[in-house]
């Protein structure tokens, strides 16, 4: 398994010093950073003898370039489930759990780690595929960017990489749009599928699939469509036969 770490729009070069110096603390190296303040000598101070993964970073102007060809996203939050948007918080695993997941793969998983005063936004967490939140104190839950983010690395250094490939994001995105295309001619409520969506992605990104499990559910959604549509036909040659 290979670890990107991805700050989005992080206000304080200190963090984001403190933040490369918990990677290198933990056996990482990759590092995005998503429109970033600037990094002058108080945010290099901060990260000590991690200063090259600061000067080696991809700095990027949007999160569809720092997620880019990741097999698995997963976005942070120190708040589970309370916001108007519940259903993009949860359901949410917790560090451990997601090491524990984890454990066996092979592959590329990019970690969101949002804004210091305001986190990851709604459209952010709907880019995400397993959300993990830390558990903390109710009297004071939220956590500093680097702290979280040395929990976080702790939990994952654990994971021992395996033979299972997790699938590509171009196949689950295909398989994806594929099933939004059913709904849609199935007429499924409209004003429910983005939030269908949003399970499902939700569900198959904690599955941990393969390119071949993609592949055969691609061809159980075809068949559906396929048996739906021409069910559908014979449905209206009977009812004409029946009037004539």
């Amino acid at each position: 398994m290979k670890l990107r770490v991805v700050l989005v729009e992080p206000i304080y070069e200190g963090n984001v010093g403190s933040v490369a110096r918990g990677m290198k603390n933990f056996g990482f190296s990759d590092l995005f950073l998503v429109r970033p303040c600037d990094i002058e000598d108080f945010g290099l101070a901060m990260a000590s003898h991690a200063k090259d993964l600061i000067e080696k970073a991809r700095v990027v102007e949007s999160l569809n370039e720092a997620i880019a060809g990741a097999n698995l996203v997963v976005g942070t939050t120190g708040v589970r489930g309370l916001s108007t948007d519940r259903h993009l918080r949860i359901p949410s695993l917790s560090p451990r759990e997601l090491a524990e997941k984890l454990q066996g793969t092979n592959g590329e998983v990019a970690l969101l780690l949002g804004r210091e005063d305001d986190g990851l936004s709604r459209d952010e967490l709907l880019a995400c595929d397993i959300v993990v939140t830390i558990p903390t104190s109710r009297e004071y839950p939220i956590m500093n960017l680097s702290h979280a983010a040395a929990v976080l690395f702790y939990e994952l250094s654990q994971v021992e990489p395996g033979g299972l490939m997790l699938a590509s994001p171009e196949n689950l995105a295909h398989l994806l749009a594929h099933l939004r295309a059913a709904m849609v001619e199935s007429e499924y409520h409209r004003h429910k599928i983005d939030k269908t969506m949003l399970m499902l992605k939700r569900i198959l990104g904690r599955a941990q699939l393969t390119d071949r499990e993609v592949q055969t559910l691609h061809g159980v959604v075809r068949n559906l469509r396929w048996g739906a549509e021409h069910r559908s036909g014979e449905l209206e040659k009977v009812k004409e036969d029946l009037l004539e």
